[in-house]
């Protein structure tokens, strides 16, 4: 097996109980590796720890391999400590590109940060939010009142976008979903499916007593002016499946769910 090209390996677990006793039975049986010298990851824990390790791992080019310790574990594969460098070799791989998220906020302090699944904006307090709209500069909703938005990558699609009833995207379409969250005027938009090359800018109004943070997966930030999102080609992570059960796969079983 040592002449499999994966051989380094960095373990990395959700920090439970269950999770930690495997990844030191693995360590043991595969050896242990920092991330810096490492050719492949492999998380142990669920959706969340899968974030926040291809947030890690963003512009190094190392694959992650997941193997499910959480609830639901979409982008996970099931556990199994058996024969593990032959499936990371035979693994296939599914490229992911992040949206970058630059927020100018009520002072005028810029800050960024990089989404895998969505961008979201909420509104703050008991008002609803009243936000506009702008695609590649042009005013494209006037007004949209809300309780937020989003703006969703194909592998993020399937997740909080498909629960505010956006649209799930093809993992390899070159398209984002724009979705609002519990819309109030005008009630029937449903949101919009944009070019991967689109920049969208949401623009607060009365933001001084309709408050509204945006978020990029788990970072968030208080209090916007302006959010603008589009799609960063030059951090690209990659994600590892078992033959049969690619991200591709599981986006396509996704919609035919009921």
């Amino acid at each position: 097996m040592s002449d499999l090209s994966l051989s380094r390996i960095c373990f990395v677990s959700n920090n439970t109980p269950a999770a930690d006793e495997a990844a030191a039975r693995l360590r043991l049986a595969y050896g242990a590796h920092e991330l810096a010298d490492a050719d492949v990851v492999v998380a142990l824990g669920g959706d969340g720890l899968m974030l926040q390790t291809l947030h890690q791992v963003m512009g190094q080019n190392i694959p992650v391999y997941g193997m499910n310790f959480g609830s639901v574990g979409f982008m996970m594969n099931p556990y199994n400590e058996e024969n593990l460098l032959e499936r990371l070799n035979d693994a296939q791989r599914t490229h992911i590109y992040p949206l970058s998220m630059t927020v100018t906020d009520q002072s005028g302090e810029t800050r960024s940060a990089l989404a895998i699944n969505e961008v979201s904006l909420f509104r703050s307090t008991y008002q609803a939010a009243k936000l506009q709209i702008l695609v590649d500069g042009e005013v494209r909703l006037e007004e949209l009142i809300c309780d937020g938005a989003l703006l969703a990558t194909p592998a993020g699609s399937t997740a909080y976008n498909l629960s505010a009833h956006g649209p799930i995207l093809p993992i390899e379409a070159p398209l984002l979903a724009l979705t609002p969250i519990s819309p109030f005027r005008p009630r029937r938009w449903r949101g919009a499916i944009l070019s991967n090359r689109a920049e969208v800018t949401f623009l607060t109004r009365e933001s001084d007593k309709r408050p509204v943070s945006a978020v990029a997966d788990n970072v968030e930030f208080h209090n916007v002016a302006s959010v603008s999102v589009r799609e960063d080609r030059t951090h690209a992570v990659a994600l590892m499946f078992d033959p049969g059960t690619s991200l591709e796969e599981r986006v396509l079983t996704e919609q035919f769910r009921f």
